[in-house]
């Protein structure tokens, strides 16, 4: 009778074990499983925000599933097909393109799983953007450009990653500042594709075309930014041309205290990283949430780069 009463015992405490489980899942409070699938673990900002998300699971106590699209949007729709087959809670996207990511938006609107965009865009409307208004950085970049200059010199422009939210609207807002100071001359324009080597490579390549005659530099990125340096300064050019680019990573930070770039744009890889987090755990929970959050940018030059320094 006694053992009897023990197995008893032990069922009951089974049932009730399992009752509590299935009630935490139906509630979302615990076990929630977030995809991540990121533009390119390349690029120093990129990882940056996914650190931050890294983080900000952790505090939360979300598992987060990272994948590399490796820069390649057919990839990425992919990537959201295999995060919608393991049943995920809620999808975080950092889009490798605008138009040819979207197929991912509507995959994961129809299996009825949240899909948040981090840092950049697509066509198609998420759940939920957050980021900031990459139009802006570049004007802010710009108008520093055009100050610097008094409004008359020549510039090149490196572009991003072609296609991608973020090199679109870069170059819009860069158009924007030129169009409102006309003895600025856009002398060429190409992609670096956001990566070091590239840009080092096509700086290159315009001081052979351009020589003496560059007045500054708007990379839309500091990976870029940073090879244009290395490119001018093996020229020996570098004193006599500005370089300005966006997301303030480390090496750029370190770069402009030593007077080597003229300046960068601060992106808060922490704060989007973060809330992209938070926006995709209340949205899988059904809470409220903002559908839009914007970071704001800052420039940062020699005269405030040491707040920005850790």
């Amino acid at each position: 009778m006694k053992r009897n009463a023990i197995f008893a015992t032990l069922i009951a405490a089974a049932l009730l074990a399992g009752c509590n489980q299935s009630s935490d899942n139906e509630s979302g409070g615990d076990n929630l499983v977030i995809g991540a699938t990121m533009l390119s673990m390349q690029n120093e900002f990129i990882v940056n925000v996914s650190d931050a998300m890294e983080a900000k699971a952790k505090e939360m106590g979300v598992e987060l599933i990272t994948v590399d699209a490796e820069r390649s949007a057919l990839k990425q729709v992919e990537q959201v097909e295999s995060f919608i087959g393991q049943g995920v809670d809620a999808i975080i996207m950092n889009p490798a393109e605008v138009e040819a990511s979207s197929p991912a938006i509507k995959l994961a609107m129809d299996a009825k799983i949240p899909i948040i965009n981090v840092n950049s865009e697509t066509s198609a409307k998420p759940t939920a953007f957050v980021g900031s208004d990459d139009t802006e950085s570049a004007r802010i970049a710009m108008k520093y450009i055009a100050e610097k200059l008094g409004g008359k010199g020549n510039i090149l422009m490196m572009h991003g990653f072609m296609g991608q939210a973020a090199q679109i609207k870069r170059d819009n807002g860069a158009k924007d500042i030129l169009k409102a100071n006309p003895g600025l001359k856009l002398l060429a324009e190409q992609s670096g594709e956001w990566d070091r080597a590239k840009g080092m490579s096509l700086t290159e390549n315009w001081i052979q075309s351009y020589g003496d005659k560059i007045n500054a530099i708007f990379a839309q990125n500091d990976e870029m930014g940073m090879g244009a340096v290395k490119a001018l300064e093996a020229a020996g050019l570098k004193g006599k041309v500005l370089v300005v680019s966006v997301d303030a990573i480390p090496d750029a930070l370190q770069a402009v205290k030593k007077g080597t770039l003229d300046a960068t744009v601060f992106q808060n890889a922490k704060e989007q990283g973060g809330k992209a987090i938070e926006t995709a755990v209340k949205a899988a929970k059904k809470e409220a949430f903002e559908k839009e959050v914007l970071i704001p940018f800052q420039l940062v030059d020699k005269g405030n780069v040491e707040g920005f320094l850790k």
